[in-house]
């Protein structure tokens, strides 16, 4: 089992930053991807970026540019960086954790195996 808890969240003004960090225990070793999502009101919880355990990233068109993965291995921390943050960004933002991720195709949300509680990410005009 893994447990996942996300911090960081906030309000801030359009153009600012936010980092987001998501701590991680419990069987990490079985892990291969670590992503974030984000939900917005009357939407479908979408991905925003992933991260393998190679270091391989990838991330949604929306974000390219402006927001970061990273991972803290000796925290045992997943970060998500967020700059020049537009109102559109606005929504619950989820850590999760995939244990047979394979970078030959996709992987649907339901495919990951553990997930955070979620934080709150509010940009205003």
């Amino acid at each position: 089992q893994v447990q996942l808890v996300e911090s960081g969240g906030g309000l801030v003004q359009a153009g600012g930053s936010l980092r987001l960090s998501c701590a991680a225990s419990g069987s990490i070793a079985d892990i291969n991807a670590w992503a974030w999502f984000r939900q917005a009101p009357g939407t479908l919880r979408e991905l925003v970026a992933v991260i393998l355990s190679g270091g391989y990233t990838n991330y949604v068109d929306s974000v390219k540019g402006r927001f970061i993965i990273s991972r803290d291995n000796a925290e045992n921390t997943l970060i998500l960086q967020m700059n020049s943050l537009k109102p559109d960004d606005t929504g619950i933002y989820y850590c999760a954790a995939h244990e047979r991720y394979t970078s030959n195709r996709s992987h649907p949300k339901q495919e990951y195996d553990y997930w955070g509680q979620g934080t709150q990410v509010t940009v205003s005009t």
